[in-house]
């Protein structure tokens, strides 16, 4: 059995590694995200933010992952081009082992100020 830890940890090497099939098998069909730069609703539309950032990501670097039942928060920097790199929380909810809610927060001012260049 897969655990809501394990998924989490799937999700953001899958994520890293651009590998967006993988990303597909994790996430529920009606994935809902909300975070820092846009909202989310549905696998297909989840994907297409993911690949949107994707763009720019270097490299995720994990400071802590925290698990309480079916809830995960990750903690880590988001290295993109050209910014600082951005410390972020991830919480991530998951039934029936799939993500079924995504929140993200970090502060983007160095990754738009990146953008408008």
């Amino acid at each position: 059995m897969t655990t809501p830890t394990q998924i989490s940890e799937t999700y953001f090497s899958a994520w890293q590694q651009g590998d967006f099939d993988t990303l597909r098998g994790l996430l529920a069909d009606d994935v809902d995200f909300v975070g820092t730069l846009g909202r989310a609703s549905g696998v297909e539309d989840c994907l297409a933010g993911l690949r949107g950032l994707g763009r720019i990501l270097e490299r995720i670097e994990v400071h802590a992952r925290v698990a309480n039942g079916a809830d995960v928060i990750t903690w880590f920097d988001l290295h993109t081009v050209g910014a600082p790199p951005t410390p972020t929380a991830n919480w991530s909810h998951v039934e029936n082992g799939r993500i079924t809610r995504i929140r993200v927060t970090f502060d983007p001012r160095g990754i738009l100020a990146t953008a408008e260049r």
